[in-house]
């Protein structure tokens, strides 16, 4: 990675770093890679399901989780560094191409060309938590609403 101050490309996201460390550690989007299956022509690819999953849950950890963000954040150098892109010109994925990518089902068809095991993602997210504790919890709440409302 190259770093100048010319002010031409920046990144506000410095978080990105920690983030990726965070990952590394986890060996999570590696293992999250693994329950997608990519059926799209190769020689017309440009984005490979890990790089696609990187930007997407990087995206989202740093609070941008609409995806008509990436129409500026596909041209983040640091992002694109971060999400596997090896040349820092190239461009990250839209958020049309995004969108297919959450549009994921479990089924190949002709317009949905990446398939993904939604059971497997699932356990997987539970793993990872409990691999961080010593001891299984005896159980795990999940607080699904944002308002401080009981309910």
């Amino acid at each position: 990675m190259t770093v100048d101050f010319d002010g031409l490309i920046a990144t506000s996201d410095g978080g990105l770093l920690r983030l990726k460390q965070t990952d590394t550690k986890l060996n999570f989007l590696p293992r999250l890679t693994r329950y997608f299956c990519d059926a799209r022509d190769p020689t017309r690819a440009q984005h490979s399901v890990a790089e696609l999953l990187a930007q997407r849950v990087f995206g989202l950890a740093l609070g941008y989780e609409d995806l008509n963000d990436h129409d500026r954040l596909r041209h983040d150098p640091l992002l694109g560094a971060m999400a596997g892109k090896s040349d820092q010109r190239a461009s990250l994925a839209g958020k049309s191409t995004l969108n297919r990518l959450e549009l994921s089902t479990e089924e190949v068809t002709r317009y949905k060309k990446i398939s993904c095991d939604t059971a497997a993602i699932d356990r997987l997210l539970v793993d990872v938590f409990l691999e961080e504790h010593s001891v299984a919890p005896a159980q795990i709440v999940l607080d699904l609403d944002s308002t401080d409302l009981p309910l």
